[in-house]
């Protein structure tokens, strides 16, 4: 089984590249790798309560509630993120493991595959 690591770093509107991730990560699930995700940068206001319709753009953010059923359980948010963008883990749409740089670092050096949108 390969690890996947799949880094979210951009905002998740005005571009595809979080939708693009996401099914990335749900399709190499359902072929049973192993994969996390980790939010960092603007990434982080991926997992916050969004009307992206109201921008005329799709909910593919409701999608994150799947991530369970198909056996994503590392989902890591980069805690110096929030903090930059005065956020909190109350303010998360999904459970996530708050973590530093340096869990990161591990976990992206235990990946075999590292993608980042």
């Amino acid at each position: 089984m390969k690890k996947i690591a799949i880094i979210f770093r951009r905002a998740p509107h005005g571009s595809a590249s979080g939708r693009e991730g996401l099914d990335l990560a749900l399709l190499s699930a359902s072929f049973e790798q192993e994969v996390s995700l980790i939010f960092t940068d603007e990434g982080v206001l991926t997992l916050l309560k969004q009307q992206p319709e109201l921008i005329g753009c799709k909910d593919y953010i409701a999608t994150l509630g799947a991530l369970p059923l198909y056996d994503i359980d590392t989902v890591l948010v980069c805690k110096q993120s929030l903090q930059e963008l005065g956020l909190g883990r109350t303010e998360l749409v999904i459970p996530a493991t708050i973590c530093d740089n340096e869990q990161i670092r591990q976990t992206l050096l235990d990946a075999d595959e590292v993608m980042v949108f």
